[in-house]
């Protein structure tokens, strides 16, 4: 029997018993659907890191991450991925952060030009107009008064593409963390949020350079500070690929990802094999971009290899990729690009304690995406996903949005609960006991690029 023929037997097939509780549970999702439940599924390694108190009883990273995560009720009038996603754009809510900015210059020159970092500061009036809302300059002084010597945690941001420092889902963690006593900065790539670039250099989805800069940065002005990070969407993939890289040697204490695309390869299939994944997501990401290049395509136009008409002929995101960035990044498609970029396995070298929160139908950061096997390999990652939320929504019928909620309190459990330096020797004893390997030994390296880059 041919697999046509076989397949077709299938659908024809007597009903079992079975098929009606089938039935019938499928149609009690659907109800909680349609009130905005949805449901969450946590995927961890099979013995937990444990995580000593700084007072009573300790617990695991997986039973931390469940305990602090609330029930997912989220808007019934949003009650599918698209909702979720587009209400992101059309929503009026405005968390507002005040921020101040300082200009840094690259310190590798392999990866020459400037960026900027955006503090959370207290409210204050005249901000910049040529910068983003509520947003100035910040000034020596400013940044000799942040408070070198205290010892409040701080949150390390990293925005989704083509976004800033002023994007609303963002907002939603910095306004409740900062009004809590936390200190927070977002590193805008470059060319992002009304910055200057200085070089041909535009971003990268693996531009761990600039924010392994920030992090030592942070850490020598405020040496009490305990540094925390947190990326959305393709912020998530370079705060992974940064933790996988510094290993056991990381100077963040913990972090977490929202929506994070993982494997951007599968994600770009995914984009391009829907019509409304094309012409809606990839075409308005596609334009976005764009409009940057637009922004600073005099300074990016001095790259002889950039072939300016076709950056502003395309239409789609994996377009952009493949006339801008790869001929940045000397990548031959977009597709050795996406491979080399993705985070999905250097996940596996993450030794920080690492929550992700993901929603199975984001149209943008696809399902298919998700590293389930790899969260399941390291001790030090735990993923929860919801069957509900697009990508980066998570609306609730109150107007909040549900994954500031597990986020903002794995935060506040890390930075006041869990003794922090217990956490740092578990990784340290965990790295050592780790398999050394023999001579001639076949070794995976989830940390291996692709990309070689040679300082001038």
């Amino acid at each position: 029997m041919s697999a046509e023929s076989t397949t077709f037997y299938s659908e024809l097939r007597q009903p079992d018993p079975g098929d009606e509780l089938s039935v019938l549970q499928r149609a009690s999702m659907d109800f909680w659907r349609l009130l905005g439940f949805a449901k969450t599924t946590f995927y961890s390694y099979q013995e937990s890191l444990s995580l000593s108190a700084k007072a009573g009883k300790g617990t695991t990273l997986l039973d931390l991450c469940q305990s602090i995560t609330p029930p997912r009720w989220l808007n019934p009038l949003l009650f599918n991925c698209h909702f979720q996603t587009c209400w992101t754009v059309l929503t009026r809510q405005n968390p507002l952060v005040y921020y101040k900015r300082t200009i840094l210059t690259a310190e590798n020159p392999a990866f020459e030009g400037t960026f900027t970092v955006d503090f959370v500061v207290p409210p204050y009036e005249d901000a910049d107009p040529a910068l983003p809302p509520r947003t100035t300059y910040l000034t020596q002084n400013d940044l000799e008064s942040l408070g070198k010597d205290d010892d409040k945690p701080m949150l390390v941001t990293l925005h989704g593409l083509s976004g800033g420092s002023h994007e609303v889902y963002l907002r939603h963690i910095l306004e409740p963390l900062f009004k809590d006593g936390w200190e927070a900065c977002v590193v805008n790539a470059r060319g992002c949020a009304q910055s200057k670039i200085t070089s041909d250099i535009l971003f990268n989805a693996r531009a761990t350079w600039d924010i392994r800069q920030v992090v030592k940065w942070l850490r020598a002005i405020f040496p009490r500070r305990p540094l925390f990070g947190i990326g959305f969407s393709l912020g998530g993939n370079i705060l992974v690929n940064y933790l996988g890289e510094e290993g056991d040697q990381c100077l963040l204490e913990a972090a977490v990802v929202c929506s994070n695309p993982w494997n951007l390869d599968v994600g770009s299939m995914g984009l391009q094999s829907s019509w409304l994944g094309l012409h809606l997501y990839s075409r308005a990401m596609g334009g976005n971009l764009k409009n940057l290049f637009e922004l600073h395509v005099k300074q990016i136009s001095k790259n002889p290899r950039i072939n300016v008409d076709k950056v502003r002929n395309i239409k789609y995101l994996h377009e952009f990729d493949r006339e801008l960035q790869c001929s940045t990044w000397g990548y031959p498609t977009e597709g050795a690009y996406y491979r080399d970029a993705s985070s999905c396995d250097a996940l596996l070298a993450v030794r920080i304690p690492l929550f992700a929160i993901h929603a199975e139908d984001d149209p943008v950061a696809v399902k298919g995406a998700i590293p389930y096997q790899e969260i399941q390999q390291n001790p030090f990652t735990i993923l929860c996903t919801t069957r509900l939320g697009g990508h980066l929504g998570w609306f609730e019928s109150g107007g909040g949005r549900w994954f500031a909620k597990p986020a903002i309190r794995f935060l506040r459990e890390m930075a006041f609960t869990v003794d922090l330096a217990g956490c740092r020797h578990e990784r340290r004893t965990r790295a050592s006991q780790e398999e050394k390997p023999f001579s001639g030994d076949r070794v995976f390296d989830p940390i291996r690029r692709r990309l070689r880059t040679h300082a001038p």
